[in-house]
């Protein structure tokens, strides 16, 4: 038999493939490493420009505070020589009113370089004495001794005093000039780097560019080598597609037929065990009663394993045996109706979600009140196009199934809520229960199967029935769940069921 042609061939089988997967691998990864270079200098080149800006506000600071200081040296000399000019006592206040306030916004400024902390140190002690004389000068000017004023001037040694304030500020513009060098250079330095950088990570960018171009285009090539042969077999796709449903459903029918018939041959026996059995406990009557004759005329004749055959031992055998029976019969029940159920032809019809759970919560007000537990419907819930009997079955199995295992004392809360997405919508059932340990998530929807703790009547066949009926509707069931936390079981299901060829 000749080995089809392969139309689709991965990356790690091709050769042509796994160059194009190396080579984008490469870029990809020397282009992220481009990336969080260029986004490090960018980093740095904010860095360095914040640091010149700095210093050339430092400096504007420094100059600022020494024309301050002069202008108030000027305006007190103006004062003194015309004590008429009020002009010049304002510009004098204007001018003591803001020199303690630059004096802080510059500490604030140089806080991280001790060297001009010291200096702006020093300089406060050297204006301590001249803003001290500066005052004592115009406080004398404003009482009408400007003799005394002015001669008090003369012996101060404001020039000297000055002339240190302007040494020290010198010290400290100089310093300042100094860091801008050094800051400017390295700015520059790092705008260097970067376009480098960038200029790498171009060339890096179109190498990259062209050697994927020329893997894609090798690429292409192989693929156009197996068009044709993908046209051939997409002319026969929908025979073969038909041809493999057709044989899905055939299986599918005869499994729920071998259900069937295997359900019906084990009821004719089991009807036949449940018949004798009956007839068995009749006669262990009989034997009771004739032991308690035999008891009450001739004791001496009844032995104490006779006494425990009659009344302990055949009894228990015989209420073991119609257990057993009787959960056989739930069993080949529950096979018979999923088989039942696989069978049936659905019919689409337009549902009102909120109106169907409304009426599986009023076909349910009593247990729900038994219960002591709520069932909210949260609107808006999108409507579908959907066999109804089965959507019914399936949200009253949930529910029910979540009354059954709420958690003794709490009162029960269980949410029904649903949302569109795209062509399917989302149900979901959710409940503050016992919660469902994670190792059973996926064996809860198993025929027969139990989670927990089995103190609840039962044969697990509620679960599979569930995901049976979610999956004729075209949809799947998934549940996420904690012990002692409640569980959500969560339904896909499309908008519109497709109509059923009742024909098939």
């Amino acid at each position: 038999m000749a080995r089809s042609p392969r139309l689709f061939v991965s990356p790690t089988e091709s050769p042509i493939g796994k160059r194009l997967t190396a080579l984008m691998s490469i870029g990809f990864l020397a282009l992220v490493v481009a990336g969080v270079a260029a986004a490090w200098m960018t980093q740095r080149n904010q860095v360095h420009a914040r640091w010149v800006e700095h210093t050339y506000r430092v400096e504007n600071a420094i100059i600022d505070l020494r024309r301050l200081i002069e202008e108030g040296e000027t305006t007190r000399r103006g004062y003194l020589l015309a004590p008429d000019v009020a002009l010049f006592k304002d510009a004098y206040g204007v001018t003591a009113t803001e020199l303690p306030q630059r004096l802080a916004a510059l500490n604030t400024l140089i806080a991280d370089n001790d060297l001009q902390r010291r200096n702006l140190s020093a300089l406060n002690r050297q204006l301590v004495p001249i803003v001290a004389a500066r005052a004592r000068s115009i406080a004398l000017t404003d009482a009408g001794e400007v003799t005394q004023a002015r001669d008090l001037f003369r012996a101060e040694t404001a020039a000297r005093r000055m002339i240190g304030v302007r040494r020290t500020m010198n010290r400290m513009i100089a310093i300042e000039r100094v860091l801008l060098t050094r800051r400017d250079r390295e700015l520059q330095n790092a705008v260097r780097t970067f376009y480098v950088m960038l200029a790498l990570t171009g060339v890096l960018l179109v190498v990259v560019a062209a050697i994927s171009l020329a893997a894609v285009l090798t690429y292409t090539r192989d693929l156009a080598r197996s068009r044709d042969t993908l046209n051939e077999l997409n002319a026969n796709l929908e025979t073969i597609v038909q041809d493999r449903t057709a044989d899905l459903t055939r299986a599918n029918e005869e499994i729920q037929r071998f259900a069937y018939i295997v359900s019906h041959d084990l009821r004719s026996p089991l009807v036949n065990v449940m018949g004798f059995t009956a007839e068995l406990e009749a006669a262990t009557q009989q034997l009771g009663t004739l032991l308690d004759c035999a008891e009450a005329e001739a004791p001496q004749l009844v032995s104490e394993d006779a006494r425990l055959a009659v009344r302990e031992d055949l009894p228990e055998a015989i209420g073991f045996i119609r257990t057993s029976t009787q959960k056989m019969d739930r069993l080949i029940n529950a096979i018979l109706m999923l088989s039942r159920q696989g069978r049936r032809v659905l019919s689409p019809e337009p549902i009102d979600m909120v109106a169907l759970m409304e009426n599986i919560r009023d076909a349910m007000t009593h247990r729900l009140t038994e219960a002591n537990a709520e069932l909210v419907i949260e609107r808006p819930t999108p409507d579908l196009v959907s066999d109804r009997f089965s959507l019914d079955q399936i949200l009253s199995n949930l529910v029910d199934n979540a009354v059954k295992y709420l958690k003794p004392g709490v009162p029960g809360r269980i949410v029904v809520r649903g949302r569109r997405q795209a062509s399917r919508a989302i149900i979901e059932v959710c409940d503050n229960g016992r919660g469902i340990d994670p190792r059973d998530h996926s064996r809860v929807f198993d025929l027969f199967r139990r989670s927990g703790a089995q103190d609840r009547p039962g044969e697990g066949i509620g679960l599979a029935t569930v995901r049976a009926l979610v999956f004729r509707l075209g949809g799947h069931i998934e549940v996420s769940s904690t012990l002692g936390e409640g569980a959500t079981f969560r339904l896909t299901l499309p908008l519109t069921l497709e109509p059923q060829d009742r024909s098939a």
